[in-house]
């Protein structure tokens, strides 16, 4: 559409299944990129991306016509058959069902990046769980405690 401007930003966590720690310092520089590829093929931006063992965030720019859930679901669907096809573990590896996905606003991108960088040593002193919490906290968002973990 002529004279549709947008700029929408997007801070989102994908947990692994069961939260368990599978993906391995070996291999993660390379699975980052393979969904950077992935981001970049459905013409989106990937700005930032980082995680530990168990979870990873990324930062994404997109297009105001962008279907976030449908991005996501390519993600996860892509990036999992990438890590079992190569063997990257034992058995399988799977997401967790669900994401966490807040909008962020462009004065807050670079604190955002910053955290996204942080991420190893951030979780030296805090877990998955406590974290996640506090970033449903700090967007507002409504949870049950017995679901946000299924």
């Amino acid at each position: 559409m002529a004279n549709t401007y947008t700029q929408l930003y997007y801070h989102i966590v994908l947990g692994v299944e069961w939260r368990r720690n599978l993906i391995a310092k070996e291999w993660k520089i390379e699975l980052y990129k393979y969904i950077s590829g992935i981001v970049r093929n459905e013409n989106e931006k990937l700005l930032k991306i980082n995680g530990v063992p168990n979870h990873v965030h990324l930062l994404l720019s997109t297009r105001g016509n962008c279907n976030l859930s449908e991005l996501i679901r390519i993600i996860k669907c892509n990036s999992s058959k990438w890590i079992n096809e190569r063997k990257n573990i034992r058995g399988n590896f799977r997401w967790q069902k669900g994401y966490g996905a807040f909008s962020v606003g462009q004065s807050e991108v670079k604190r955002i990046e910053n955290y996204i960088d942080r991420q190893e040593e951030h979780h030296a002193r805090k877990s998955f769980r406590n974290e996640y919490r506090e970033i449903l906290n700090d967007n507002g968002v409504d949870y049950r405690e017995e679901y946000i973990f299924d």
